[in-house]
């Protein structure tokens, strides 16, 4: 236990000095002195409750799922019935009053149709999501279920989230907090984020991409008018497109979604040098883009990003590499933020900001000031208890308690990681937990003197039979803090960051490096007794 050679005392002494000076940055940041740019910087970023940023409530249009579903039944229920061996031949299609009815041609093909609607209305969870009736002997009624539509719902909200949280991390942002309010509502708190339009234009942004083609048989008055004709739908263009100011009819079904987007890159025109976004499609969604450019060469087709027309171009000719380019009169910055929303996925669901706020740095400044003061008045006491306590025993152990400080941030720093103010409450409380461990150890200690053990015996025995202790306290706290962090959120996993750190380089400082420093105490001194 007392036995360190040289190779484990240098490995020890560097392991301990490296991890300690990656804390400076942050030290210098925290006293208001420039670090030198040439020298590298890790450093700890603070959170919403002590850098500031922005809080902003979503809420979902939940009336888009129905409608949403209702689209993707109808366009799987034509599709099932036109791939048929024969074909089956359906009509008079209608999604009114939140039901999809059409009404099968040949009633000699009913069956068939049931057999083939079967799959689609029992999906392939537990949940039955639709209800299928036959009325009239030839008509197909498809209600959805009340528990599919929770379940739609349910699976939207989890997706936005998870959709908001790509966005916002592909702008730096660290450890944003974004947790479900409720069943249609989603709470964003980004620090360091003081610019709430800013957030709000990229998280909010739906980036429903669509390629439709265009109606050509449409008549101008008639879309003029906002009459779109049968199987068609009409869209405006977008504020800055070339077409600004009008509308356009676009084929409702058997276009191509951005569901199948694996890239999206803000770039730049090479005819006219106008900032335009580069978008790639997986295997999946470039074999349709090259089968739907084939069959409508010479025809338009239209970009469509959240309902407005960005461009309706001419397919000149069969486009297969999987890639398009979308121009629409953008910017650097809005091709570059369109470019992370289409990268991070599209919004299954419109949001709308009901709630925002920013919280300023200066409230941030007060909770750090206020933490440090509590966190230096606390420590300075218990450096003064450990060393009036047990002598030159609490000396090693205020210094590991000093340099546990300092590793902890190093780590925090290499890490990236983010500090709250719950973290700081963390801090407080692996300082407790570091001091505890020294307490332990030389209370063993001194009870292995008083059975009459020797100097030497008494601190190995000491030692070994402390370390256990704390080895098997420590690990169940490890083991809270990572169920913290797995299942927390926001400031819940910065707390639980610290927390596991603290209790690593505790350990670490506490029994091994003090032990260092008392064996090599020993080894010089070879005393006759201890004053512990």
């Amino acid at each position: 236990m007392l036995d360190f050679p040289r190779w484990k005392r240098i490995w020890l002494w560097s392991l301990l000095l490296l991890v300690s000076i990656a804390s400076l940055p942050s030290l210098a940041s925290l006293g208001g002195i420039a670090w030198p740019e040439e020298l590298p910087d890790p450093a700890i970023n603070l959170g919403l409750d002590l850098a500031g940023g922005s809080h902003i409530l979503l809420e979902a249009d939940t009336s888009q799922i129905a409608a949403q579903r209702l689209e993707t039944m109808e366009e799987s229920v034509r599709t099932a019935m036109r791939q048929a061996e024969p074909s089956i031949r359906i009509g008079d299609v209608s999604t009114r009053d939140g039901r999809l009815t059409f009404m099968v041609e040949s009633a000699a093909d009913v069956d068939r149709a049931r057999e083939l609607m079967l799959p689609l209305v029992n999906g392939t969870g537990l949940t039955r999501e639709w209800s299928l009736a036959v009325v009239d002997e030839t008509r197909f009624v498809l209600t959805p279920t009340q528990q599919g539509l929770d379940e739609a719902l349910n699976q939207a909200m989890d997706s936005a989230k998870d959709v908001i949280d790509r966005r916002i991390n592909a702008i730096g942002t660290l450890e944003p907090t974004i947790i479900r309010q409720g069943e249609n509502r989603i709470v964003v708190q980004a620090p360091g984020q003081q610019d709430p339009e800013a957030l709000k234009a990229l998280i909010g942004q739906t980036a429903k991409l669509e390629f439709k083609l265009v109606d050509l048989n449409a008549l101008p008055s008639d879309i003029a008018a906002g009459n779109a004709p049968p199987g068609s739908q009409i869209y405006p263009y977008a504020d800055g497109s070339p077409g600004a100011g009008t509308s356009i009819a676009v084929r409702r079904l058997g276009g191509i979604k951005g569901d199948n987007l694996v890239g999206a890159q803000q770039g730049f025109d090479s005819r006219d040098n106008t900032p335009v976004v580069n978008i790639q499609f997986d295997q999946q969604g470039a074999a349709k883009f090259a089968r739907l450019t084939t069959q409508n060469v010479n025809k338009p087709f239209a970009i469509i990003l959240d309902d407005k027309v960005l461009s309706a171009p001419n397919i000149n000719e069969p486009i297969r590499g999987g890639t398009a380019q979308i121009s629409g009169g953008f910017t650097v910055e809005s091709a570059n933020q369109l470019a992370i929303a289409l990268r991070s996925g599209a919004l299954p669901v419109d949001l709308k900001v009901i709630e925002e706020r920013t919280v300023g740095p200066d409230l941030g400044a007060d909770s750090i000031r206020s933490g440090l003061i509590a966190m230096g008045i606390g420590t300075g006491l218990v450096l003064l208890l450990m060393i009036v306590t047990y002598g030159r025993f609490g000396i090693y152990a205020d210094i590991a308690l000093v340099l546990n400080v300092l590793m902890i941030m190093g780590v925090m720093a290499v890490m990236n990681a983010t500090l709250t103010l719950p973290g700081i409450a963390g801090f407080v409380l692996t300082i407790g937990a570091a001091v505890d461990a020294n307490v332990l150890i030389n209370e063993r200690i001194r009870e292995e003197r008083r059975r009459g053990r020797s100097v030497v015996s008494a601190v190995e025995h000491g030692y070994k039979e402390a370390s256990r202790a704390i080895f098997d306290a420590n690990i169940t706290n490890v083991i809270a803090a990572t169920l913290l962090f797995l299942f927390g959120q926001g400031p819940v996993k910065g707390f639980a960051v610290v927390l596991v750190i603290g209790i690593v380089t505790s350990v670490f400082t506490a029994v091994t490096i003090t032990r260092m420093w008392v064996a090599g105490w020993l080894r010089r001194a070879r005393p006759s007794d201890i004053n512990i």
